[in-house]
């Protein structure tokens, strides 16, 4: 589909669509994000709980019954993080206008690289090409870092707030972004982010 490249590491990044094959790697990938962003907000032992094993399994579900649209971020046939889009799923908003980011991962190696950028300007694209005017995702309120990147990529906390259950209770904001479809299309179709 798309790519990037990062003149210090001569890495070329393709982002593809996700099949069954890719389960373990993607649970890789998910596990490793969560274990090191997680640390210290969600308690160890819900942690020692998201296992390769399980998100694996998890993910082979999904992908083979395509009730998820996940693409992968890969160098060299190596995934280094995925992104799942699709309607949002929420009851509150326009179903026809709003999208939503589900969710968006990379291994802990290759965050600061541009990577994550890349994917979530992806991600907007894919869903502003499909007629959606807004995105949304969710994001625990205590994930600084996450709150920072999304902010950076012009997202704005909404108001709407939800408790997970991750061993605790825990609260969730949503984020939301008006999308330009023009200028959606223009970005994700021009030169790619270094990575």
């Amino acid at each position: 589909m798309r790519s990037a490249s990062d003149s210090d590491m001569n890495m070329k990044v393709n982002l593809r669509r996700a099949t069954p094959d890719d389960a373990r790697a993607l649970a890789r990938v998910h596990v490793a994000a969560w274990h090191e962003v997680y640390r210290g907000i969600v308690p160890d032992s819900a942690l020692d709980g998201f296992t390769v094993e399980g998100r694996a399994e998890l993910f082979r579900q999904f992908l083979a019954t395509d009730s998820e649209e996940t693409y992968v971020a890969e160098f060299k046939s190596r995934i280094l993080g995925f992104l799942t889009i699709g309607r949002c799923r929420d009851s509150d908003v326009n179903h026809g206008t709003t999208g939503e980011i589900w969710g968006m991962y990379l291994s802990p190696e290759y965050w600061h690289k541009g990577i994550g950028r890349f994917l979530c300007i992806q991600g907007e694209s894919m869903l502003a090409s499909r007629g959606y005017t807004v995105v949304i995702l969710w994001v625990l309120e205590a994930n600084d870092q996450a709150r920072r990147f999304y902010e950076a990529m012009g997202f704005r906390p909404d108001g709407a707030t939800k408790e997970v259950q991750m061993g605790i209770s825990l609260t969730s904001v949503r984020y939301r972004k008006k999308l330009e479809v023009a200028e959606q299309l223009r970005v994700a179709d021009a030169d790619q982010p270094r990575c």
